[in-house]
């Protein structure tokens, strides 16, 4: 006699399907659940790196740094900022709105960046984490022929339909028209589609600008606002691992 084996579908992460992505009315008639989006989402997000740093996996406002950089006056105004956005995420994200980070070295932009890709994960929505020179390192290996890599195009696709871009350290990289070129093309693609961003940058507005143009610039406000910037002494020095 063959056992009956009864096949669990995954929970459906708004918590109104049975799993299956579909919802059935009262006359019988199935209609798309609003996880479908999430589900197709996540199966784009495949090629692109959406696993935590080791560094930050238990990153949060309760514990130390952040808790500090709470109870700080040059940092509390940002942290409430990001705990808001946080607590708000799923209207934030479909609504293509992002967080833009902007401080000195060791101020903790990483940390609460981190913190919100931490949240959106666990939030199940897609999220790919790159700093800037590893993206770019990144898409310099589509053109490889001799490469396993995904296409540029297949690459560009995923990266730009994900619910969370964040890419670390922009502007760190040592400008170029290919440079250029390849930040704007993801920005405006994730401007135009309404996809949020959350960003940390160790320069000023005006030196941005000088590195990676003006136009992308100004899509990044329009996508994340004005940044919040952070100040004080390197958390590095203070909370090592």
């Amino acid at each position: 006699m063959i056992a009956e084996v009864e096949f669990l579908r995954p929970p459906c992460p708004v918590g109104a399907c049975d799993g299956s992505g579909w919802i059935v009315d009262s006359d019988e008639v199935a209609h798309p659940c609003a996880c479908r989006e999430r589900r197709l989402a996540q199966a784009r997000a495949r090629g692109v790196n959406q696993t935590l740093p080791a560094r930050y996996r238990s990153v949060s406002f309760d514990a130390p740094p952040v808790s500090e950089m709470a109870r700080d006056p040059r940092s509390k105004t940002v942290v409430r900022q990001v705990r808001s956005y946080v607590d708000d995420l799923d209207a934030h994200l479909a609504a293509g709105r992002g967080l833009w980070l902007m401080g000195d070295v060791g101020t903790g932009k990483t940390t609460l960046a981190m913190l919100v890709s931490r949240h959106a994960i666990e939030a199940d929505r897609s999220v790919a984490i790159y700093s800037l020179p590893r993206l770019l390192a990144r898409i310099r290996r589509t053109y490889d022929a001799d490469s396993r890599e995904d296409s540029y195009l297949s690459f560009f696709e995923r990266l730009t339909s994900v619910d969370l871009l964040h890419i670390d350290d922009l502007g760190a990289e040592k400008s170029s028209d290919w440079v250029l070129e390849q930040l704007y093309a993801i920005v405006d693609e994730r401007y135009e589609s309404q996809r949020g961003m959350v960003v940390t940058t160790n320069l000023e507005v005006d030196e941005l600008v000088k590195q990676i143009g003006e136009r992308t610039v100004s899509r990044l406000v329009e996508i994340c606002g004005d940044p919040l910037p952070l100040r004080g002494t390197d958390l590095r020095s203070v909370f090592r691992p």
